[in-house]
């Protein structure tokens, strides 16, 4: 056990240090240019943060904010976000079955893990760069000035995504003097950790800096049958920048940064055996059945790769008491996975998945710094999109006999297919099931600004709005091979019943009203009709593609938020302050096979009869495909508001924050599991009241 001093945040840190080792060379001179432009004095308390998009000490900024410092993340061997929430309260950070299916989540709410459609409550920033998807902001930290949690809506000044809360992460800008960092760790699990920075000057008013890392560990999990390590680490990112000040009014800082993880990961745990462990055990499968359990069965090793890279130019420039900020950036984020889906070690089913995301963000600011009791922060911002994702599901050799024995007969299948028609073999044969083509264009502009009024010395009242413009267009198509998913059962029932007189809607529904209703109630009779008993096999049916003649595939949402603040320095020591604020994101689209029509856009007749449907605009224009079902195909907007009290105090040695909050979601994006799929849903009111308190 090691006590570590932190002079500049003036706290206290405790690190254990146990099976690593640690090697770190310093270039001549690096001490002391990384230290040229600290936080603040050496052995002082004070900590600046930039959450108000101001300058000030975390004393005098009257937001629940937590933040970490630089030599805090080194102490504690923070490499990237998903450790942050070890030295965060209010932050928690859920990684599901693959590297990039991450979400962050602040006082119990966030989204946006599986599915690229769904934009996260928790905006994330890195240098002031607005990253979309949480897969964009998993590379390594390197560089790193502090960390800002800022906890509850968020709205006002950060405009896209920020319902939840924001993190925001500042890095250092090149320095003038020439130093560097060389380290290298080693760990269990044969963890190896390298890292590299050097910074220094190109002329009197040009820096520069380059860093990079390496970070590779074995898996701490084992795939037992194929002998497999799983849940390790690779991942590797580099970064450059320019600092150029031409004079003493204007700054420019320009950012190219590219990173990579190339994982298995992550282990999937069994929390219950359910009634089909039976079925996967008779197919020669196996799972582990102890959820903590470092064990699991697999048919194939997962597959994640992702690659993020981009660039962002940001111009500061000073004019008397204002100054102009242009933060300009381009990104790109690719993801791939391979997966098997069904985790067990039968080869059931796998999932591919290929994404692309393509963001272009422009924000613009002025802010005052008037010797008056007024000032005001205003500002622009400009979202531009486009996200690409080629899916599919495969079946595998165990799939026909594993649904076989669900069915409670192993040679259900080949009766089905004499019955239908249907090739020997054919259902649930070896090879494609599914394969996806989605598409979302998304365009946002907001207009934002805050006014601050200072009537007395220590006495701040501050009123903020935003008004947020969002435009999403998307596109869904999807192939279904399955020979059974492509029949309606009670359609086929039907027309086997009528010797195939009636083939078709329109003469179903020109027979007399009892007739139709006779065959309906013949045809969803299990007893009559025994077909009908394998209707939950049929979970991929065909998909009704959109944009259609119903269904625009568009959603265009605004919304005008705002914040009321009231802030008192008490003395030198303490601030408390006391605020009102309301926060949105704009409806999140469900890119995935899940995505089904409204419930009035289309009326399914029982048991999904097409024949028996009654009519509907999607039924009327000639759209419906079999077995057609409905659901949703995007979620509304979140509307979010906090009432939230805080104190702020700071003595030498010694200071603490305090919030208390009452925080309420409204129309919270959520998933309902539907037992094959996800169906995305409005999930009404949710709230959460209590506190939060750090010290230092």
């Amino acid at each position: 056990m090691r006590s570590t001093h932190t002079g500049t945040a003036g706290s206290y840190r405790f690190t254990l240090l146990a099976g690593a080792a640690a090697v770190a060379a310093a270039v001549p001179g690096v001490a002391h240019a990384q230290d040229e432009e600290p936080e603040a004095g050496q052995g002082s308390n004070v900590i600046i943060v930039t959450a108000s998009k101001r300058e000030q000490t975390l004393q005098e900024t009257p937001i629940a904010v937590s933040v970490t410092s630089g030599e805090v993340l080194e102490q504690a061997q923070i490499r990237d976000v998903l450790d942050l929430q070890t030295v965060t309260p209010s932050l928690r950070v859920s990684q599901l079955q693959s590297s990039s299916s991450t979400t962050f989540i602040i006082r119990g709410f966030g989204n946006g893990d599986n599915n690229f459609g769904i934009e996260p409550s928790v905006g994330v920033f890195i240098d002031g760069v607005f990253r979309s998807r949480s897969a964009a902001a998993l590379s390594d930290l390197n560089m790193v000035q502090r960390i800002e949690v800022l906890n509850g809506p968020q709205s006002t000044l950060f405009g896209k995504n920020a319902s939840a809360g924001v993190i925001s992460v500042v890095t250092k800008e090149p320095q003038y003097e020439f130093g560097g960092l060389v380290e290298a760790s080693y760990g269990n699990f044969n963890a190896m950790v390298l890292r590299g920075e050097i910074t220094g000057p190109i002329s009197e008013n040009i820096a520069f800096s380059l860093d990079g890392s390496y970070n590779k560990r074995d898996g701490y999990a084992t795939i037992v049958n194929l002998n497999e390590e799983i849940s390790e680490r690779n991942r590797w990112s580099a970064r450059g920048q320019l600092l150029i000040e031409p004079t003493p009014d204007l700054k420019i800082r320009a950012i190219a940064d590219y990173s990579k993880i190339d994982e298995a990961c992550c282990q999937v745990s069994t929390l219950v055996a359910g009634p089909t462990a039976p079925a996967i055990f008779a197919v020669g499968g196996a799972l582990d059945t102890d959820f903590f359990s470092y064990n699991t069965f697999l048919n194939q090793v997962p597959e994640n790769v992702v690659d993020n890279y981009g660039g962002s130019l940001q111009i500061d420039w000073s004019t008397g008491p204002l100054t102009f900020t242009s933060i300009t950036a381009y990104r790109e984020l690719e993801n791939f996975q391979d997966q098997d889906v069904d985790f067990t070690s039968a080869d059931v089913v796998s999932e591919i998945r290929n994404q692309k995301v393509e963001t272009f963000t422009q924000e613009l600011r002025i802010a005052s710094d008037f010797d008056g009791p007024l000032n005001f922060l205003l500002g622009g911002f400009y979202f531009d999109e486009s996200i690409t994702q080629d899916s599919s599901l495969t079946t595998g050799a165990a799939a026909r006999p594993f649904f076989a024995l669900l069915a409670g007969n192993p040679l259900v299948f080949n009766g089905v297919e004499q019955a239908l028609g249907l090739p020997q073999g054919s259902i649930f044969s070896a090879g494609p099931l599914t394969a996806e083509q989605f598409a979302m264009d998304n365009t946002a502009y907001s207009v934002f600004g805050t006014i601050d009024f200072e009537p007395a010395d220590g006495l701040v009242f501050t009123a903020g709005f935003n008004y947020t413009d969002d435009k999403k267009d998307f596109a869904l198509s999807q192939q279904a091979f399955d020979e059974l998913a492509n029949i309606n059962l009670v359609d086929a029932f039907i027309i086997g019943a009528t010797g195939g007189t009636v083939t078709s809607r329109a003469a179903f529904q020109a027979l007399p009203l009892a007739n139709q209703q006779a065959l309906l109630a013949a045809a969803t009779n299990p007893a009559i009709n025994p077909l009908i008993g394998l209707s939950p096999f049929q979970f991929q049916p065909p998909f009704l593609n959109l944009p259609n003649a119903v269904e625009p595939g568009r959603t265009n949402d605004d919304k005008f938020t705002y914040l009321l603040r009231a802030a008192y320095q008490i003395s030198n020591e303490v601030n408390i302050y006391a605020s009102y604020a309301t926060g949105f994101k704009a409806s999140s689209v469900n890119l995935s096979r899940d995505s089904r029509p409204l419930f009035g856009d289309y009326i399914p007749g029982p048991g999904r009869s097409f024949f028996g449907a009654p009519s509907s605009p999607i039924t009327d224009a000639g759209l419906a495909v079999p077995n057609l079902g409905t659901g949703s195909r995007f979620a509304g907007p979140e509307e979010a508001e906090v009432y939230e009290l805080g104190m702020k105090a700071q003595w030498p040695g010694f200071g603490f924050n305090l919030a208390l909050f009452d925080q309420t979601i409204q129309g919270f994006q959520s998933f309902l599991f539907t037992g094959t799929g996800f169906q995305l849903n409005n999930a009404g009111e949710q709230s959460v009241k209590g506190f939060e308190f750090d010290s230092t």
